[in-house]
């Protein structure tokens, strides 16, 4: 999933029309552009701070408008060969694995009657990340066998056993070798992201501080709590010892912290979530920033509390809250950083867009289907 963001940053996308996600899941509009390093397809809980391309699948849940022209029809079986980027081949396994993590990341499959529009904006995500790796080889970056080998063992360390691993890359259609390609690309992508976005992109502090006094109205807030979780992914077609044997994982962490084991260590090392890397911190959120199920819960617990294992959405959650707060104007020194990064993604974003419109202008791309 994305990182969740905190209160200041949801009412900031809300300003833009964004709609947040939920823990555990990926529920925003397909990009035009890939805004993140791709996950692998392979791990049921995404790759920290990555985003599959297509892992945002509009068309797993919105209908089709009816002023939306025409979309041309997508064999049912597809060619070895789906597209070619400046005459890199663009494997249909490569489809198909992006395709299933998007419906993964959305909790239901693709409806048959979108299928056409879904499938070839997943495939236009896939060809922009050829064509994005394939720049940075042209840029002369490099990814070494060392990064590599630490991206697989990253992905792989996300799963209890080597069977949980192997499975899930069975679920996605992959194997390990595809994996490895995958991942790869993805690296690539990360480096070129850095060297002409990221590095290129910045924001003043006075332009934060104007934004902020022109939308002060934006951030107050109501009651929110101060919650952190442990995510514990279910596969959508998981078979029920497959699910038994994540709620014996997470089961087992739940003894762990009632032990007085480091609920943020324990998040680290078990959460499957991008929150993670902060030990499941997801910030203080209000009331309407969390799905309902996950609110009803997170709301009813006093500060220093823990939830037992509460099945949620796409998985087994572990909650807790630490703090709660009533209604107030949330003050600039406390949102700084969140506005900073709420503006800092806009123009990161419209940069990206500029970056791929340019790149597709002198590419040669072949879509076969």
């Amino acid at each position: 999933m994305k990182r969740l963001a905190p209160v200041a940053a949801i009412v900031l996308a809300a300003a833009v029309g964004c709609k947040r996600g939920s823990p555990g899941s990926s529920a925003s509009g397909a990009p035009a552009a890939p805004q993140a390093a791709p996950a692998s397809p392979a791990a049921a809980p995404a790759t920290p701070q990555a985003a599959q391309p297509g892992a945002a699948p509009a068309g797993a849940a919105a209908a089709t408008p009816p002023s939306e022209a025409p979309v041309k029809p997508v064999p049912t079986k597809l060619p070895d060969v789906v597209a070619r980027v400046n005459g890199e081949k663009v494997e249909s396994w490569e489809l198909e694995a992006a395709v299933k993590q998007a419906e993964a990341n959305a909790g239901s499959s693709v409806p048959a009657d979108q299928r056409d529009r879904v499938y070839r904006s997943i495939l236009d995500d896939v060809v922009t990340y050829h064509m994005l790796a394939q720049e940075a080889r042209a840029e002369k970056l490099t990814v070494t066998p060392q990064e590599l080998d630490a991206r697989i063992k990253m992905i792989r360390d996300m799963f209890p056993t080597e069977d949980a691993f192997k499975q899930a890359l069975l679920l996605r259609g992959l194997t390990a070798d595809r994996l490895q390609v995958q991942e790869e690309r993805g690296l690539f992508y990360q480096k070129l992201l850095q060297a002409q976005v990221d590095s290129k992109v910045d924001v003043p502090d006075a332009d934060v501080d104007a934004f902020y006094q022109q939308n002060i109205d934006k951030f107050k807030q109501g009651d929110t709590v101060h919650a952190a979780h442990i995510f514990f992914p279910v596969a959508k077609d998981a078979t029920p010892a497959q699910k038994a044997e994540v709620k014996k994982t997470a089961d087992d962490v739940l003894k762990q912290v009632k032990a007085g084991g480091d609920f943020g260590a324990l998040a680290k090392k078990y959460s499957a979530d991008t929150t993670a890397e902060q030990g499941g911190d997801l910030g203080f959120v209000g009331k309407g920033d969390l799905p309902p199920d996950f609110e009803a819960v997170a709301f009813n617990l006093k500060p220093g509390q823990t939830s037992d294992v509460v099945e949620l959405g796409a998985g087994y959650h572990i909650i807790r809250v630490t703090e709660k707060r009533g209604p107030r104007t949330a003050p600039l020194a406390e949102v700084r950083n969140d506005v900073k990064a709420f503006m800092t993604q806009g123009k990161r974003q419209a940069r990206l867009d500029d970056f791929v419109k340019q790149l597709k202008s002198k590419a040669k791309i072949e879509v076969l289907v």
